[in-house]
Order: C-alpha cells, then structure tokens, then sequence
C-alpha cells in the first residue's frame, strides 16, 4: 500500500489537502484521521467537508460525538470517537450503536478521528488514512495511506 507524506506549511494547505481529499472521494467511503491532540484533524476535516459541497458551520463532534451534514453528492457523517476509548464498554459495541457502519453502506462519505481501533465496526478499510503530526510551530507533517492515497500524490496545494 501507498504511503504519501506532504508537509503542511500553513492553514491554506491544509484546506488544500481537503479540497484534493474531496475530490476523490466516493459514496461510502471512510476517511480515518489521526494524530495527536491539536495536529489540525478537526481542521482538515472542515476543509474535505467544504470541497464536498457542506454549507453552514462544521464544528467539531467531541462531545455530540457524531454530526451530520449534507452535502452536493449526498451525507457526510464526522464522528469523533475519542471519548469512546479505553470506556467500559468496547469501542467496537460503542461504534454499532452510533449506527455509523450502516451510515457508511448507504453511501455517506465517513470522516472519522481516533477511529484507527474501530475500523471494523466501521465497516472494514478505510479509502484513506490522514495521520497528522507536528513538523514544526506552525506546520503540520500529514501521512496519507490507503486506496486513495496514489491520487493524492500528485495534487498540488497551491
């Protein structure tokens, strides 16, 4: 599997990065994000929801945990599972009832931080893997891996 890493020098490649993100998205695809607490997932989740046609405010799903929003090719689901870690109950029985693989089958676009241990009650692999990383004060190292990882190689973020 292909592994691409881009350096993120700034907010606008980060928005960049979403924009190419959305551009090779599908129905049904899941995108798993990771990384540190304050590496920009949240960020760049708003930047693919954006380039997939979202209007209205994106806001970060810690404690909803899941938010749904419309987009021009049908629902993009943002779920972050980060409270759902290391809980009494499994992540995997937690994930089932959030009804996000069922989400996922009828071909919304699933954009999922600290989903890396749930990844099958998600449904199985990820079209993409974001793993986010400080580089330095104000850039970002993101490490994309998966099917749609090839495509995303090329793109430019300018």
């Amino acid at each position: 599997m292909e592994e691409v890493r881009r350096l993120l020098r700034s907010r606008r490649d980060t928005t960049h990065l979403g924009a190419a993100i959305a551009r090779v998205l599908a129905p049904g695809d899941l995108v798993l994000l990771a990384g540190d607490l304050g590496t920009g997932k949240t960020f760049l989740v708003r930047a693919i929801a954006r380039g997939l046609g979202v209007r209205g405010p994106i806001t970060s799903p810690t404690f909803a945990l899941v938010h749904e929003y419309t987009a021009r090719a049908g629902s993009v689901v943002h779920a972050d599972l980060y409270r759902l870690r290391g809980g009494a109950v499994p992540l995997g029985v937690e994930v089932a009832r959030l009804g996000l693989r069922e989400r996922r089958a009828e071909g919304a676009v699933l954009l999922v931080e600290w989903g890396e241990e749930a990844r099958a009650a998600l449904g199985g692999a990820a079209a993409l893997g974001v793993c986010l990383s400080l580089a330095g004060a104000r850039e970002r190292l993101a490490v994309l891996s998966g099917p749609h990882a090839a495509a995303l190689a090329s793109s430019t973020l300018t």
